[in-house]
């Protein structure tokens, strides 16, 4: 009798891990993470790469000899040595002041056309979307093929209204301004999809309202559409301005950062720096110095959200 009592709570210990082990495996928490752990291995090995590049950036490496700790001597040269370094955060800059504002107007207007309930709107706005999903790296091709300065149908237009050929892409004049060009047409549909989904859900009431008080198209467009849409407007802008920093494609096959390094950007000079020239430790600073001055803009255009923003 007290064998068999002693055996009682064991199977019962048994039983009850069975039962909870059971319980575990058809849990939603159990599901989930079961799900998520692709997801959480992949961020685990952005993190390594991360801090991998950190400690990289404080070294001197060239992939062929073991690297030499140089601390903060790479962002000290990067600030003080390397005008070529300043030269290609000028030219983001400058790439970015004309792509963003720009880009953001014109997709803005091209939404509130393809918002009128125009006849064949469905066909236009899968035509402007088509840019986005097609490879950079043929969108450049094909605008480079348009630019060349001998057979290119814009200098061929150019020829026929009496105008002279102008060397788009040979010219430090205006290889930037063409850059800037191709990349608003490439981004004009996607932004115009946001834009887009952001009149579609204001109020008609806003409009009908000012129908009554005889506003016109401009004073609706300027003192209803324009503050309704500061949050889609918003994340354009932000998400335009992290892009043109981080512009590489069109620069790197359209000029390979010519003529005379007038197209150099940031990230096509940290390419060249770690893979051509096998300045891995340099290369990994500019890194991260491209990514503090994302970081800082980002920090300063979630400030003025508090202010330029308006939610409805």
């Amino acid at each position: 009798m007290a064998l068999a009592e002693a055996k009682v709570p064991g199977a019962t210990k048994r039983g009850g891990l069975r039962e909870w082990f059971s319980r575990l495996s058809w849990s939603d928490g159990f599901w989930g993470i079961l799900f998520l752990l692709p997801s959480l291995i992949g961020l685990s090995l952005v993190l390594g790469s991360v801090v991998g590049s950190l400690v990289i950036s404080l070294t001197q490496w060239d992939i062929l000899t073991p690297p030499t700790w140089v601390g903060l001597g790479n962002y000290v040269k990067a600030f003080t040595d390397d005008k070529r370094f300043w030269n290609s955060v000028i030219h983001t800059l400058y790439y970015t002041v004309g792509v963003v504002p720009l880009g953001t107007i014109v997709s803005l207007f091209a939404a509130v056309l393809m918002n009128q309930g125009i006849r064949g709107q469905a066909v236009f706005r899968t035509v402007y979307f088509l840019p986005t999903v097609c490879s950079g790296t043929a969108i450049a091709l094909l605008w480079g093929w348009l630019y060349n300065s001998q057979y290119g149908l814009i200098n061929y237009f150019l020829t026929r209204i009496g105008l002279p050929r102008v060397s788009w892409l040979g010219d430090a004049k205006f290889a930037m301004p063409a850059v800037i060009i191709m990349s608003i047409w490439r981004g004009l549909g996607y932004n115009m999809v946001l834009f887009l989904a952001g009149l579609q859900g204001v109020p008609n009431v806003y409009y009908e309202a000012a129908t009554l008080d005889g506003a016109g198209r401009w004073q609706t467009f300027r003192h209803i559409t324009v503050p309704l849409l500061s949050p889609t407007t918003f994340f354009v802008v932000l998400m335009s301005m992290i892009g043109s920093f981080q512009v590489f494609e069109a620069t790197y096959v359209m000029t390979s950062g010519g003529p005379y390094f007038s197209t150099e950007t940031m990230v096509l000079l940290i390419f060249f720096q770690g893979f051509q020239w096998f300045r891995m430790g340099y290369a990994s600073a500019l890194a991260y110095v491209l990514f503090a001055i994302i970081l800082a803009l980002t920090v300063v255009q979630m400030r003025l959200e508090r202010v330029l923003v308006h939610y409805e």
